[in-house]
């Protein structure tokens, strides 16, 4: 399973005062030993260095990313996530820019959502979003 990890996860991957226990850390974990396909982009590289002080924490998770592929978006993925949004929107759901974007990005590359976000939990009812669940690696 090829992963888009959404910026949510890495926080808690990346926190130093908590144990990063959580499935989906776990399952992140087991995906970079394992040798999965772990994508990201520069969204999400950008959020978490909003997130993060200091320049060793900086450092460090420009290091970390650096070993990961970056998908960049194309014009074509900014019209697809406009028309997610607002296809959400006439459905009563709320959906952020940069989580528009994410979602079109693993939609268009065939990629899981590995996130602690449940708003993408309610995008994937209006489109293919594959979300990554808890258990045996299971997608919605």
């Amino acid at each position: 399973m090829s992963l888009l990890v959404d910026t949510s996860v890495w926080s808690l991957a990346f926190r130093r005062d908590a144990p990063p226990a959580g499935p989906e850390v776990q399952a992140l974990r087991r995906a970079l030993e394992g040798g999965e396909i772990v994508v990201t982009t520069g969204l999400v590289l950008q959020e978490l260095l909003h997130g993060f002080a200091g320049p060793r924490a900086r450092k460090g998770i420009i290091e970390r990313f650096a070993a990961l592929p970056l998908l960049v978006a194309d014009r074509q993925d900014h019209i697809d996530a406009a028309d997610l949004r607002n296809r959400c929107r006439r459905a009563g759901t709320q959906i952020g820019t940069i989580d528009a974007l994410i979602a079109q990005l693993c939609l268009r590359h065939g990629l899981t959502l590995l996130t602690t976000d449940k708003d993408f939990d309610l995008v994937a009812v209006h489109c293919p979003l594959r979300v990554w669940r808890h258990g045996m690696g299971e997608t919605s």
